[in-house]
């Protein structure tokens, strides 16, 4: 199938629906695991499966560096090449160039910058992006933007938001040219022979879905532009950028609610790159579908650890003797099995079993958190659901 998005139900601005990808359905809203070079560290995909997720993220700039497009499109696109039959999104890599800082230099062409690897040279352009994106041949895929930094002026945010739309443009005509050149390939193993046989399975008219993404910095007026203007170019999906880059979190809030009233109502709303379990819960009350961050599996590898009880550090002593289990309302195969003082003393003994248990877990509570709120939207029970994870030090509309 082709991609789609239809809304199954909606409560107040929240709203529960289904995209429709290439690889399989996604119920929104839908918290995406960070794969970042085709792995989430520490999670077999079978464990994936387990946890019930249906969507990863995968990054273009890391896996053009390593192990490059070309290979992983010789090996059967990403999806083969990690032996993962689900949807997959990339991001253009916009934001991980912004993150290089002092090895970037961006110009209207596009972005020149050193690897982080061994410092080679290295050009990505919105044309050049999206080539790398259908070579790598993720079901969603994401237009090369500029990410703007905090603080900004006005006058940077506004030139940065005019780049990100003049680059979209860019992005979407090099990809109506090429959309076709995607392949997604069946590939098996023979047992008796012994040989890999490599088949395509790419029907006519089945591409990867295009997402803009709205830009504009800390400035509502920008935001709200950004968002009426890239609307105009018909996409599939829409996308907010550049938050969580340092902003007051109260910021982001006000940022999302700028944008989000001029973003189609039939149509998927991404917010990259954000935040903790309580937060993501009220993006999905300003109208959210989609999100992804690095936290659960970053602050899992820190011993930090997210339950229904709010966060653990499990690298304290006071766990020591703790027979309980993690979170007692968690049904994950974490908290079923392992006690308290275990899980510290892998941590505490640097033992690699410590952050995948960690890794498990966190990602096992984001996902059971999406699970509940999009059945409390279905439900109409939102309101009541929302009232229970009100972060203490915001005030959401």
């Amino acid at each position: 199938m082709s991609f789609r998005f239809e809304i199954d139900a909606t409560d107040g601005k929240a709203r529960a629906g289904c995209m429709f990808t290439p690889h399989g359905v996604v119920q929104t809203p839908v918290f995406m695991p960070v794969g970042t070079l085709g792995t989430v560290k520490g999670v077999p995909q079978d464990v994936l499966e387990e946890l019930g997720v249906e969507i990863l993220l995968n990054n273009t700039y890391h896996l053009y560096l390593r192990p490059g497009v070309e290979m992983v499109r010789s090996l059967g696109g990403v999806q083969r090449f990690m032996a993962w039959d689900k949807p997959i999104l990339t991001d253009s890599g916009g934001f991980q160039v912004f993150s290089l800082s002092e090895l970037r230099k961006v110009t209207e062409e596009g972005v020149a910058f050193r690897s982080h690897l061994d410092g080679s040279s290295h050009m990505f352009t919105p044309e050049s992006a999206i080539a790398a994106e259908i070579g790598l041949g993720a079901d969603i895929i994401m237009a090369f933007d500029e990410c703007t930094e905090h603080p900004a002026s006005p006058e940077r945010a506004r030139a940065s938001m005019e780049m990100t739309l003049r680059w979209l443009k860019r992005s979407r005509d090099y990809f109506e040219a090429h959309k076709e050149e995607v392949v997604w390939f069946d590939r098996k193993l023979s047992v008796a022979s012994g040989q890999l046989s490599v088949t395509s399975k790419t029907t006519a008219g089945q591409t990867q879905a295009l997402f803009g993404i709205v830009q504009g910095g800390m400035y509502p007026d920008l935001r709200r532009e950004s968002a009426e203007r890239t609307v105009e170019i018909d996409l599939p999906g829409y996308a907010i950028g550049g938050l969580s880059v340092g902003e007051p979190r109260a910021m982001t809030y006000e940022m999302v609610d700028a944008a989000i009233p001029y973003l189609p109502e039939n149509k998927p709303r991404y917010l990259m790159g954000v935040g903790t379990p309580e937060e993501i819960v009220h993006y999905v009350a300003q109208g959210v579908d989609m999100m992804d961050c690095v936290l659960p599996t970053r602050a899992a590898r820190h011993g930090l650890l997210f339950t229904s009880e709010g966060k653990i550090s499990i690298k304290t002593a006071r766990y020591a003797r703790d027979e309980g289990p993690l979170d007692p309302m968690c049904g994950c195969k974490v908290c079923r099995r392992y006690s308290r003082a275990y899980l510290r003393h892998l941590y505490a003994s640097n033992e690699l079993l410590a952050q995948v248990l960690n890794t498990v877990h966190n990602l096992a509570h984001y996902l059971d958190t999406m699970r509940r709120v999009r059945q409390a939207i279905l439900l109409g029970e939102f309101a009541t659901f929302l009232s229970g994870v009100r972060p203490p030090h915001l005030s959401v509309p």
